[in-house]
């Protein structure tokens, strides 16, 4: 070890055990003060997709149990990458947090070249709830249930066209999915959210959509149709809607978990409340309903369990990823 010039060995020591305390005081300080200012929540797609949903209506409890303003922040683009990359990169205080599908981190990794590491620069804290994956396509095709859309999609290869909120996002790669396992070769149109997604095929821009329930309220205007869902069980809004399983496609078992992250190096305490917090937001029955309403479920899940879904998450995804040759301008 070197010294500071003009110091003795015992002033330097003195000097780095005041420097410290006090660091770690202030460190303690902050811990303790938590939130003393507003949290800002990015969001990597544009307003009105399923994980903007989710934050928009947490942040009203939240705010009331932290007594500060949450902020949500949509930054769309790069299938979410540039609210990764940004989180990834702010201080990690407690004040600049990602709601997120977990694609962001289970599958653009292996889609994009990254100047982060998702899986080492943020850090999960929990899981607030999944969407179901369902089938939606515009009116005027020339079927109006799964298995017919099976047979004319096999009989039309490259004629139909689908929307996803971007390369590598759930519903793209849920989308590929199941056209791999039905045999039907398809065209991809990425755009920036589910939302604007849902809007292109709301037009007659695109033929369908993998929807995570902000179709609901157009299915049951009849403005759209809803073939399937892509989950292991029917859904209890549209309890006469098959599964993808029930209709010959029994490798699909896909759902959108929506979680919270922090940047890597975020005291624990401050997750630990953040989870904390959001374990109680996610009672409030006005969360519930908000949430039933969307096509969502509430699932909390803490780090370690959430740890867990992006893992098998991650296992699933990569080899498909790998195995289509999916890649960034897909």
């Amino acid at each position: 070890m070197s010294f500071c010039p003009g110091l003795n060995r015992r002033q330097f020591a003195a000097i780095t055990a005041g420097l410290t305390a006090a660091s770690f005081g202030s460190l303690a300080r902050a811990q303790g003060t938590w939130p003393g200012k507003p949290v800002r929540v990015v969001l990597g797609y544009a307003p009105g997709g399923g994980s903007d949903v989710m934050a928009r209506v947490l942040s009203v409890p939240m705010n009331e149990m932290l007594g500060q303003p949450i902020i949500v922040d949509n930054k769309p683009g790069a299938s979410g990458n540039i609210a990764t990359v940004e989180v990834a990169k702010a201080p990690a205080d407690g004040y600049t947090l990602l709601c997120a599908p977990t694609t962001q981190i289970t599958a653009n990794p292996y889609i994009f070249k990254m100047p982060i590491d998702p899986n080492k620069d943020i850090v999960p804290i929990a899981a607030v709830g999944r969407y179901s994956m369902n089938l939606v396509t515009r009116l005027g095709l020339p079927f109006k249930t799964f298995k017919d859309f099976l047979a004319y999609g096999r009989a039309n290869p490259g004629k139909l066209t689908y929307a996803s909120g971007g390369t590598g996002t759930q519903p793209h790669l849920v989308a590929a999915a199941m056209f791999k396992q039905a045999g039907i070769q398809a065209i991809h149109v990425p755009y920036k959210g589910s939302g604007p997604a849902l809007q292109a095929m709301l037009t007659g821009e695109t033929d369908m959509v993998i929807d995570p329930g902000i179709a609901f309220p157009h299915v049951r205007t009849g403005k759209v149709m809803m073939l399937a869902t892509a989950g292991a069980k029917r859904l209890s809004q549209f309890p006469d809607m098959p599964t993808m399983r029930e209709e010959g496609l029994p490798g699909m078992d896909f759902y959108a978990w929506i979680g919270m992250y922090s940047p890597a190096g975020t005291p624990a305490a401050v997750n630990a409340k953040i989870s904390e917090t959001l374990a109680k937001a996610l009672q409030v029955q006005a969360v519930i309903d908000r949430f039933n309403g969307s096509g969502a479920e509430v699932i909390y899940e803490n780090a370690a369990g959430f740890n867990q879904v992006i893992r098998n998450e991650t296992q699933v995804f990569s080899s498909l990823i790998h195995e289509l040759g999916i890649k960034g301008d897909s």
